[in-house]
């Protein structure tokens, strides 16, 4: 089977955007949605895709320190630029690397995913600002790799001093790109994914999700093992993403962002409890520290145990939450 990213076996070492990846300490910077292509295996959320929006990691940035709020909640020892197609905003690009530089200082590592071929003038502008690019040449361009764009970018990129790499889904045909492994530093392969926006795609091309419970699509694994045996290649599953990489980075902001009543899990999500009043607490609040509760409008959010202690003794609504840190999304309300 081929090596996923995040462990390297003997004889191969993984880049220093997957090093950080793995351990959840790269912010994922999205800077656009819009893109060149119309890649039919694209599985951007209908919120992301096509429109012209940023987001640090799953916070929507209205102003540059956003994103340096978001880095310094997660403490981020790098971040991934990624949309939609970073370069058709080559100047947004630089503006938040420049400043993420700036702020972190150079060792602050950012890599950047395009689907475009970087010529001089383009990679001049990126130099000192990204360490790492990701080429993500078009399926129907792999079997004639060499005599295409990417890999003259490739060439220059490396000899400009950027790592340079190839990431792509597992599709068939994949093997085509050993010819290219030459140029690169890296080829990194991520398990094709099911999407609710390239669903209906991947059933015309005959397609099926591997389980029901995974995003993964049934073969892609074995279409990776066309070029495991090589020393640059690696494999990172969709199982992979979502079970170690989000994981740690939840952790991270979890461990950054939790309130004193919170409960830190083993995923990185944060569970406390939720109660909406009806009539006098009684003095229940006064009877809690100051540091165990919170009011945000009109409802008591605390320990989750301390409410399912106190449930008789309060009257209302009373709910337990479970949700990603810093108030992100709610994973699961279980009532009291």
């Amino acid at each position: 089977m081929p090596q996923e990213s995040g462990v390297a076996p003997p004889g191969r070492s993984l880049s220093q955007g997957c090093v950080l990846c793995h351990q959840g300490a790269k912010m994922v910077l999205f800077v656009t949605g819009r893109c060149h292509r119309t890649c039919w295996y694209c599985p951007l959320s209908r919120e992301r895709k096509g429109l012209d929006v940023v987001f640090a990691n799953d916070r929507k940035v209205s102003s540059p320190p956003d994103i340096i709020e978001e880095a310094e909640n997660m403490s981020a020892l790098g971040t991934g630029v990624t949309g939609g197609e970073p370069l058709l905003v080559l100047d947004r690009v630089v503006e938040y690397a420049s400043l993420l530089k700036e702020h972190f200082g150079p060792d602050h590592h950012i890599h950047l995913y395009t689907a475009l071929a970087p010529d001089e003038p383009m990679l001049e502008c990126l130099r000192g600002l990204v360490d790492e690019i990701r080429l993500h040449p078009p399926h129907e361009s792999w079997p004639c790799i060499l005599d295409t764009d990417f890999a003259r970018s490739a060439i220059l990129a490396r000899r400009m001093g950027f790592s340079i790499g190839i990431e792509v889904p597992a599709l068939p045909g994949i093997g085509d790109l050993a010819a290219a492994l030459p140029l690169l530093d890296f080829l990194n392969i991520n398990e094709l994914e099911w999407g609710e926006t390239c669903a209906a795609a991947m059933r015309e091309r005959g397609f099926e999700p591997e389980d029901g419970l995974h995003n993964a699509v049934l073969g892609a694994r074995q279409w990776a093992e066309e070029l495991s045996a090589d020393q640059k290649v690696h494999f990172c599953s969709s199982i992979f993403k979502d079970s170690v990489q989000l994981r740690e980075r939840l952790k991270r902001i979890a461990a950054n962002t939790a309130r004193p009543f919170d409960e830190v899990t083993d995923d990185g999500t944060v569970v406390y409890g939720v109660l909406e009043p009806a009539g006098t607490l009684g003095g229940f609040l006064e009877s809690l520290d100051e540091d165990d509760y919170v009011i945000c409008e009109g409802r008591v959010e605390m320990a989750w145990w301390v409410l399912a202690d106190n449930a008789d003794r309060v009257p209302g609504r009373k709910y337990v939450v479970e949700r990603y840190p810093n108030r992100g999304m709610v994973v699961e309300v279980t009532p009291l």
